[in-house]
């Protein structure tokens, strides 16, 4: 696999720290949600705004009942969440201690705290996976590869989401937009100006229900799944050259209609498709649902003239907070 981006924050004299830091950001899938997991590209955005930090330290106390490691993540997440993330947590510590070979169970503390909200198609939890990774790497003074970094986030990504395509394992740690396609990655040709508006609509999707739902239907039609994914490697295709050939009204008209796509699926909702359809009347060249679906956010790219109105119109509509990114910086990092 060919991975984006260094590791930060590792240790390289192998010197065990007092603490470890380890840092990842947001992702959203600008085309190819759901198709990609059978086997077709997508292309996937860093979104550098919104990131996580996860640090590390030795705990004073001993082992408790709730076992060798003491998790805590700031702002106002839910207790099902912070319950998830601390199971999780404890599988990807035992991951990284197996495979960079971390003698004996000393207990840890851990804090994550992060800006990106969950179950919103942004990959929170390989980003969240990713910092911790990286974290602990630092405080062991191990050595991490991208690949190693990678195969830990993949795992936990497995057991949170299900089957996994790794399109988040890899954009959470990427710094310019990306084709995933088959396990491999390479940075995307960008040619484009304008900016991409993410709209949070406030209700959390499930990637699990949806593969589900979509599996469900595909075995209702025959001919179903090949539909789906010819129309959607067509898509992307589509997209992938318009991006590249700088024709931001072609990248938008191929964003709207992946929405179609993932809707007629059923993998939307009334207020997704409620803020869709705003940002369209507000002079959005494109807008689709991001992520699993059945609720998260919304993407929606523009010209920056319009991008008030647009984000206006989308907080009309039922968006919670929206975040704003220029093209035209992750065209900088892909230079």
């Amino acid at each position: 696999m060919t991975l984006p981006t260094s590791v930060e924050g590792v240790s390289k004299d192998h010197r065990v720290r007092s603490v470890g830091i380890g840092r990842a950001h947001a992702k959203a899938i600008l085309l190819g949600e759901h198709a990609v997991v059978y086997g077709t590209p997508a292309l996937a955005l860093p979104i550098p705004q919104l990131t996580v930090t996860a640090s590390a330290g030795w705990s004073s106390g001993a082992g408790d009942a709730q076992g060798d490691l003491s998790f805590t993540m700031t702002g106002s997440a839910s207790r099902a969440v912070v319950t998830q993330a601390s199971d999780g947590l404890r599988r990807l510590a035992a991951a990284f201690r197996a495979r960079m070979g971390v003698p004996g169970r000393p207990h840890l503390d851990v804090i994550l705290d992060g800006a990106i909200p969950p179950g919103r198609g942004l990959g929170s939890s390989a980003a969240n996976s990713r910092a911790i990774v990286l974290a602990l790497a630092d405080l062991f003074g191990r050595d991490l590869s991208e690949q190693t970094a990678f195969d830990l986030v993949q795992t936990a990504e497995n057991v949170t989401h299900g089957r996994a395509s790794g399109v988040d394992a890899v954009t959470v740690g990427a710094s310019a937009p990306l084709l995933f396609h088959e396990g491999r990655s390479q940075e995307l040709s960008v040619g484009c100006e304008g900016l991409f508006i993410i709209a949070d609509s406030g209700t959390a999707g499930s990637t699990r229900e949806a593969v589900e739902l979509l599996r469900e239907g595909f075995g209702r039609e025959a001919a179903a799944q090949g539909r789906f994914l010819r129309r959607a490697a067509q898509l992307v295709g589509e997209a992938q050259q318009a991006l590249a050939e700088g024709d931001p009204g072609a990248l938008g008209e191929r964003m709207s209609d992946y929405h179609r796509l993932l809707a007629a699926a059923g993998l939307s909702t009334s207020r997704i498709d409620t803020m869709v359809e705003a940002a369209l009347g507000a002079g959005s060249l494109g807008a689709k649902i991001t992520g699993g679906g059945l609720g998260g956010c919304v993407l929606a790219l523009t010209q920056p003239e319009r991008a008030r109105q647009v984000a206006g119109q989308l907080h009309e509509a039922g968006a919670v907070q929206t975040w704003v990114v220029p093209l035209r910086r992750l065209a900088d990092h892909a230079l």
